[in-house]
């Protein structure tokens, strides 16, 4: 058996009276790549921002590398990375500057910190833009440099909500490549998203949120034997009630017609 990397057990988190996760238990090993989905308000960005610790007081137990994060020892941080849905970059700096920074703020010295991201941001296809200013850059440009700036330091457990967001087509071929790699290397990944047929594609295992509860948890295959077969975003809509997109459609498109 693979080492547990991540252990929760009945969390529970509310903010004033509304319950956003309501006993939510599973663990994740060494080398998986899951795919954690849910609808907007399901309690995937706070069960993240929990484990990540930026969000405390809540119910239950989470541990990361074996160790419960309550404590209050917050060195497990420098093992994860994490791509935020929309991140906020310093637009004064350089990439060179932000992402050695980075880097130092992980305990990289400046030499390896600028030798790595360079030559990130060179396979990436940005290299000519690593000494100008980040407010110039595309949204794909800035998208790249964070996904440089959460793996600069060589993490454990990444984090990654909307990745792919703003990505040319082949940059998401060379991203997911990367999140196979890493999977194979040992790092275990938490991807977030709301295009299922990426997370059908690449997660090992998925966990879908629904109501601050674990609807289903299992491979794609295994969902696919408990629910109706089809693909991921049929599964999903299965499980979380939502069949009214082809009638909802249907009056949008009615009402675009209307002069």
């Amino acid at each position: 058996m693979k080492d547990i990397v991540v252990e929760i057990e009945d969390l529970r988190k509310s903010f004033g009276s509304k319950k956003v996760l309501q006993g939510v238990s599973f663990k994740v090993h060494r080398g998986e790549i899951i795919g954690y989905i849910g609808p907007n308000g399901a309690g995937k960005s706070t069960t993240v921002k929990i484990m990540l610790g930026i969000e405390g007081n809540y119910e239950g137990t989470v541990k990361i590398f074996g160790r419960d994060i309550s404590s209050g020892d917050v060195e497990y941080k420098r093992k994860i990375g994490y791509v935020p849905e929309v991140a906020d970059v310093y637009d004064s700096l350089t990439g060179q500057e932000y992402l050695t920074f980075i880097g130092e703020l992980y305990g990289l010295s400046y030499d390896l910190a600028d030798y790595k991201a360079k030559r990130m941001m060179e396979l990436f296809g940005i290299g000519e833009v690593y000494r100008s200013r980040i407010a110039s850059y595309s949204k794909g440009m800035r998208q790249k440099l964070v996904i440089i700036s959460s793996l600069i330091h060589n993490p454990e457990l990444l984090f990654f909500d909307e990745p792919i967001s703003g990505l040319d087509a082949n940059s998401v071929m060379v991203f997911k490549e990367i999140m196979a790699r890493l999977a194979k290397d040992g790092k275990t990944i938490f991807y977030s998203s709301h295009i299922m047929e990426v997370v059908e594609k690449i997660s090992s295992r998925i966990i879908l949120l629904h109501n601050g509860t674990i609807a289903a948890d299992g491979t794609f295959s295994e969902l696919q034997m408990h629910n109706k077969e089809g693909s991921l975003e049929e599964i999903f809509n299965q499980l979380t009630g939502f069949n009214e997109h082809a009638d909802i459609a249907e009056q949008f498109v009615t009402i675009v017609g209307e002069e």
